[in-house]
């Protein structure tokens, strides 16, 4: 590991533990350097030259600890009079080692965190650890520890590692999952939800994984019937649950999905996974022979409108009302008969319309969708009415077709004479206000599935009492801690089961012997509210204050991987909409704008025939395509980094070679945040900002000497062809101002932004010395140039500002006002530069010859189609391209410049 830790202090934090490192300790190590050879000019007041690997090194250890105490000191001064920001990375779970996805990750939130910073906002960039799970519980296993040392030690170790890389966040805030103190207000929110009726318990056929001995979601079995996780077939068992009722809030879910900014197609990910909601669900009570059973059975309708018209209720044979506990099984086995429908002796009561209807045992294998109880409407489908038929069943028509293809209903109570769309509204309406049901949602949508029969995660507040049932533990008892257990196995019930101590209790209503429930939850309970905590992560009376969630929410930026797309930013959204209803916050939508981030892949080697992944040394690369040492056929891909595929970087190898600003520019530089990094150094992205830095280097050199030519700067020197030449600095300084600012608030694309500042760096390299020495317009520009770079290569950006600020005889203010590059402000547009015309000067180049200039607005210079147009409408193109064959026409991203490759 990287790095030399001098002080690390264990500091208890209440019943729980916490890591802080000092932050100057942690650096990148450089290489050793004499001190007669290199010396650094922050540090000696010596200007090098130029920009060596000895130099970078320095600099960031030099800056390292400086940039993160000054950013702990600004984010510690609160101020009302600042707007604020909200970045969020979504936080890792503690494996003990970084990969290059979350270098790439936190590298984008903290260059946004830098940027927003320096444009005045008060920025909040958090950090954290979900930390709960079956990898720290498998691991403690197999190595014969306790879950809690573990997760602890691999905090402690990833915590020096995110120092190490220099990332700015607000370690102040830090919260971890399994600390007591942060699952204390998980468990706080689930009784609100068990108290509000969307918490419940039933049976349920689940998915098994039987090595990890834990229930899956559906949304964690792959396509192949695979555990996500473990890799096992997943096997099917009916087991008794703990299951959250999202499908209520299907329909707001999908409705708000509209008011979002586009995410990148991750709100057609989230759209498509809820589907089209156009039915729900009724709730009805099941009878006997007449006599009330005690169950309630929710049942879907695809037409609520219609629901008077009911003829039956029909359930599939996997049901687990004929597979369960429960007490109308032996009348359904009674009545079952397979490759039939069977009519059975028990009746079901809709609790809206107050009508009986009696149970169907389906033939069908399945309904539409993840359906197994509906609602048989003769008039709505054909294929109900067949049933109804067949059965003899008495059903009532609710619908009058009126001449000009309009409907109405009759027979349906008060909402007689209603259109179908009218009745729709008014049925569901009165349905949720009853709560026997209504709430849109899809056919395709099930509800959470919370339960997990392991040890390390939050357990579930609940009591079981035989007089009481299931009761919630009363909030001024939480949080419901982990018992300590001497060993764990992995095998057999849950771990829980096994601390008797803890499991039997005393109900907290009747105060009668009880048992503790010994599910714990999903992971993913805890990572649904952790942007609230970040907010206020150490109040002891709540999970949060309502002034401070309605400051700081929503999340202005969060930032995180595309698998995340589905899942964990439903259950997030569900879980801010459920704390909007409650009054615990003011926004429904939790995140604004959502930054998914691609892969980093790495080249994999495989064998042909067997597909084996090979290491690097077991290859021969002496030949155009690579084969084995012994001359076998080679499979040669990009796949995402991973131990067993020999393909993974350690960020800290990388980072001790390269440098850690050179690693932000490249990871910033080789694709858009959205876009997969196929990790070659030998592409053109490493060497480019190598070359990058260097060059700005020089430009910080370059002024440094000119103006120790003469003693005094004289912009009234300049000439006319000099003056124009500032011109063209002014202009381009301006230009790059709007683009970078653009790209790092609206699209994203720091790509892009690196790019526009490389267009700059070019300008700037190609002035002439009595520019250099004389104007204003360089030294604004080149100042402009650092203080934009800054976010995303922050120690090079600094120690180019120092550089600059103590330039003899300086000519712009930005140079006096003092302060280190991090505390300027963020440069903005020159006024004058926007009352001028926007138009932007072309360089044409045919078949790579420059021919010529073209003057186009603009506002369409990106636009390669409408750039060719107006070019070859112009004088210059009519002369020289309109008897030409044009092959293509390449627009550079970089310059004011276009090419044309035409036929000679």
């Amino acid at each position: 590991m990287q790095g030399s830790v001098q002080r690390l202090t264990l500091y208890p934090l209440g019943a729980a533990w916490s890591v802080r490192i000092r932050a100057s300790v942690l650096r990148p190590v450089p290489r050793l350097l004499s001190p007669s050879t290199r010396t650094l000019f922050s540090e000696t007041g010596v200007w090098e030259k130029d920009y060596r690997t000895e130099t970078r090194l320095k600099v960031e250890e030099w800056w390292h600890p400086r940039i993160m105490a000054q950013w702990k000191k600004d984010a510690l001064q609160e101020d009302s009079n600042r707007k604020k920001f909200y970045v969020l990375s979504m936080f890792p779970y503690p494996s003990g080692r970084l990969h290059m996805g979350h270098v790439r990750v936190y590298t984008i939130s903290d260059t946004i965190g830098h940027f927003q910073r320096m444009r005045g906002h008060q920025v909040l960039n958090p950090m954290g650890w979900d930390a709960f799970g079956l990898p720290a519980e498998n691991a403690a296993i197999e190595r014969g520890l306790d879950p809690e040392e573990w997760t602890k030690s691999n905090i402690e170790s990833m915590r020096e590692q995110l120092d190490s890389l220099g990332l700015c966040f607000n370690w102040d805030r830090e919260v971890t999952t399994c600390q007591p103190d942060y699952y204390r207000w998980t468990q706080y929110l689930f009784i609100k939800l068990f108290e509000a009726g969307l918490a419940y318990q039933k049976e349920a056929v689940v998915n098994w994984d039987p090595i990890d001995q834990t229930v899956l979601a559906d949304e964690q079995v792959d396509e192949n019937g695979r555990s996500w996780r473990s890799g096992a077939l997943v096997e099917q068992k009916l087991l008794t649950q703990w299951f959250i009722k999202t499908t209520n809030y299907a329909k707001p879910l999908l409705d708000a999905l509209a008011d979002l900014p586009e995410w990148y197609g991750v709100k057609a990910m989230q759209a498509n996974w809820i589907g089209e909601c156009t039915g729900c669900y009724f709730d009805f009570k099941l009878k006997v022979n007449g006599e009330e059973t005690g169950e309630v059975l929710s049942a879907y309708s695809f037409c609520p409108e219609m629901v008077f018209g009911a003829a039956y209720l029909a359930i599939l044979p996997s049901h687990r009302l004929l597979h369960g506990s429960s007490s109308v099984r032996p009348a359904l086995e009674k009545a079952f008969h397979p490759g039939r429908d069977c009519l059975t002796e028990i009746s079901a009561l809709n609790l809206f319309t107050g009508h009986e209807v009696p149970l169907v045992i389906s033939h069908k294998d399945g309904f539409d969708g993840y359906l197994d109880t509906v609602i048989g409407i003769p008039d709505y489908s054909e294929e109900d009415l067949v049933v109804a038929k067949a059965m003899n069943l008495r059903w009532t028509t609710v619908l009058n077709n009126h001449e000009d293809g309009t409907q109405t209903l009759i027979n349906s109570e008060e909402f007689s004479g209603l259109t179908r769309e009218k009745a729709f509204d008014s049925i569901t309406q009165k349905a949720r206000e009853q709560k026997v049901g209504g709430h849109l949602t899809s056919d395709k949508l099930r509800d959470w599935l919370i339960s997990r029969q392991r040890y390390w995660g939050t357990p579930i507040p609940v009591v079981h009492c035989e007089s009481c049932g299931p009761v919630a533990v009363p909030k001024e008892e939480l949080p419901v801690t982990l018992p300590k257990l001497p060993s764990l196995t992995g095998k057999g019930a849950s771990p829980l089961e096994a601390a008797h101590d803890w499991v039997n209790c005393k109900c907290p209503r009747c105060k009668g012997p009880a048992r503790r429930e010994t599910d714990t939850m999903d992971t993913f309970v805890d990572s649904a509210w952790y942007y609230f905590r970040y907010i206020d992560p150490h109040n002891p009376d709540r999970p949060f204050e309502r002034h401070l969630a309605d400051h700081w929410l929503p999340v202005d930026v969060y930032i995180g991987g595309k698998e995340h797309a589905v899942m964990h930013l439903y259950y997030a959204r569900f879980l801010c909409h459920f704390c909007k209803d409650q009054g615990l916050v003011a926004h429904r939508e939790p995140f604004q704008k959502l930054l998914v981030q691609g892969l980093i892949k790495g080249q994999t080697f495989k064998l042909a025939d067997s597909g084996q992944y090979l290491k690097r040394e077991e290859i021969d690369f002496s030949d155009k395509e690579p084969v084995t040492l012994g001359g076998g056929r080679i499979e040669v891909t990009w796949e995402k980094m991973s131990k067993s595929k020999h393909n993974g970087l350690d960020p800290q190898e990388v980072i001790r070679q390269y440098g850690v600003d050179t690693v932000r520019l490249y990871i910033l530089y080789a694709a858009p945040p959205e876009q997969d990094i196929l990790w070659n150094v030998k592409t053109d992205a490493l060497p480019g900002v190598l070359r990058w830095q260097s060059r700005l280097w020089q430009l910080v050199t370059k002024l440094r000497a000119a103006r120790q030519l003469g003693d005094m700067t004289t912009p009234s020197l300049l000439k006319k062809k000099e003056l124009a030449e500032t011109r063209k600095i002014w202009e381009n300084k301006n230009y790059a101002i709007q683009e970078v600012t653009s790209h790092f608030t609206e699209n994203f694309l720091f790509n892009a932004a690196i790019s526009r500042l490389m267009g700059l760096t070019n300008t700037l390299t190609s002035a002439t010395v009595k520019v250099v020495q004389h104007s204003v317009e360089f030294e604004e520009a080149l100042a402009v140039l650092v203080m934009m770079t800054a976010p995303m290569a922050p120690h090079l950006a600094s120690e180019l500002w120092a550089g600059l600020c103590q330039v003899k005889n300086p000519l712009s203010p930005l140079l006096k006002q003092g302060g280190d590059v991090m505390q300027q402000s963020w440069p903005t547009v020159d006024p004058a530069y926007l009352e001028v015309p926007d138009f932007v000067e072309l360089s044409v180049l045919i078949n790579n010859k420059a021919c010529g200039t073209v003057t186009v607005p603009l506002q369409v210079s990106k636009d390669t189609a409408r750039v060719q147009q107006l070019i070859l409408e112009s004088p210059l193109g009519q002369k020289l391209l309109s008897k030409r064959s044009i092959k293509r026409a390449i627009l550079s991203p970089r310059t004011s410049l276009i090419n044309f490759l035409t036929d000679e």
